[in-house]
């Protein structure tokens, strides 16, 4: 009982711009990265053969704050702002902050082990997209009305949004496509958000979801 109640002992509401701060902290990297590009991929993206061979535990947590370019970061970066922002006045800073950096972690992990397992020992992975793709899902789990227009054209409500993106990677996944892109990454992070939501916060996504679509 006393290990239930810690994990869903929640936090003191209180705000102060984490999603910013993350934001920041990601920038800051990659001015550290375009300073000294191989060492700090080398250092701090996540690279299987080098956790496992040389204990380097920590690219579990710290390769979603290494950006493959500008585009990479600032599309990641964009996602967190107008998303992350909304979830964190909603969550509380503190528990925006420990859910993005769990599902972040998770993300890491599921993704180090299908690599390692796969065989696919000197991958590198990096960015936030893990991360961003949680964000997603809580989005849609607490504004699960909001509409969001796609290419500023196609309205969307967000929950069909997240099934959509859902859908996409699944796809692309099996059947292999989609170069670089870290698609296992991504359903990892939404597989986060949603074992988040069910054992700390006692929400069930799909049963919003579904009661939205009901009405």
């Amino acid at each position: 009982m006393t290990g239930n109640s810690l994990l869903r002992r929640q936090f003191r509401y209180e705000y102060f711009n984490a999603a910013l701060i993350l934001i920041a902290v990601n920038g800051g990297f990659f001015l550290l990265r375009t300073l000294a590009p191989a060492r700090v991929i080398y250092t701090f993206a996540m690279i299987p053969a080098r956790v496992a061979r040389d204990g380097a535990l920590w690219q579990l947590f710290s390769y979603m704050f290494i950006h493959a370019d500008l585009s990479h970061l600032f599309f990641n970066m964009l996602g967190l702002y107008f998303f992350g922002t909304q979830i964190e006045r909603r969550m509380g800073s503190r528990e925006f902050l420990l859910f993005y950096l769990v599902c972040g972690f998770a993300a890491g992990v599921f993704s180090f082990a299908a690599y390692w397992f796969s065989g696919a020992y000197l991958v590198v992975l990096l960015g936030a997209s893990g991360a961003v793709y949680a964000v997603l899902l809580a989005f849609a789990v607490y504004f699960p009305t909001a509409v969001i227009y796609v290419m500023g054209i196609i309205p969307v409500r967000a929950p069909l949004l997240v099934t959509i993106y859902a859908g996409i990677e699944i796809f692309n996944q099996v059947a292999g496509r989609g170069g670089n892109v870290a698609h296992l990454t991504h359903l990892a992070g939404l597989g986060a958000a949603y074992a988040y939501f069910l054992i700390r916060l006692q929400i069930n996504p799909l049963a919003i979801f579904l009661h939205r679509r009901r009405r």
